[in-house]
């Protein structure tokens, strides 16, 4: 429970059907197709959400409010989410669950090494893996008293929440001064690509990250990647 929220006394206990009733979690995500999902599966299982976008973001938030629950994804455009991780665990008083996700299940050692209490690769969009996994992070006192019916359901985030991400990474290349903006571009779209079934700039981003990774000249992938988000943002602006 947030001691700092004036309306933590009068929180619900969690129930059968709304486990995390009670929980106010804070998700750091810059994806907004991928926080969609989690807001949505918050939102169904009773937990309030509030979102940062950047480390910068969650620590102005951590100032002012302390959650149940923070989920960190790695990937960040101004850092890896491991950083906050091992400041949230060596943080007194500690949040009650600090759950790591990413795109790229490779990061879990390096998650829980920092701290994390749990990982998640994404996608998530199952109901009932979410809510497992959370619940699996707390007290058992602040977990649902008796038989809990396990949900089979999947969230559908809005298509257009992954537009804007594709206009989102259009908008960090057009920088060409920021060396750091196609590593993090790769990784960005690799992960919501692979989240959203987007084969083919799933394919494009994973093809400029192994370049950027060699050190060999990613010209031709960067306007490979160029096209795609002018189609993508295209789609968008249709609609």
């Amino acid at each position: 429970m947030d001691p700092k929220d004036p309306l933590a006394a009068n929180l619900p206990a969690p129930t059968a059907t709304r486990p995390l009733l009670g929980l106010t979690v804070l998700v750091v995500e810059d994806s907004r197709f991928a926080c969609e999902a989690l807001r949505l599966l918050c939102l169904r299982s009773g937990a309030r959400i509030r979102r940062a976008d950047c480390l910068r973001s969650a620590r102005r938030h951590l100032r002012v409010y302390r959650p149940s629950v923070v989920i960190m994804d790695l990937g960040l455009p101004d850092g890896d989410g491991c950083h906050l991780i091992a400041e949230l665990n060596e943080a007194q008083p500690r949040v009650e669950g600090i759950l790591a996700i990413s795109g790229n299940p490779e990061t879990e050692t390096a998650a829980m090494a920092s701290g994390a209490d749990g990982f998640l690769a994404k996608p998530i969009i199952s109901m009932a893996t979410f809510q497992e996994k959370i619940l699996s992070l707390l007290p058992e006192d602040r977990r649902p008293r008796g038989v809990r019916e396990v949900s089979d359901v999947e969230v559908s985030p809005d298509r257009i929440a992954y537009l804007d991400d594709m206009a989102h990474a259009a908008d960090v290349l057009e920088d060409p001064r920021d060396e750091f903006a196609l590593d993090y571009v790769a990784q960005f779209l690799a992960g919501v690509a692979k989240s959203a079934e987007d084969g083919g700039m799933e394919q494009a981003a994973q093809a400029l990250a192994a370049q950027r990774a060699a050190g060999i000249s990613a010209a031709a992938e960067s306007a490979i990647i160029a096209g795609l988000l002018l189609e993508r943002s295209a789609q968008l602006m249709a609609i």
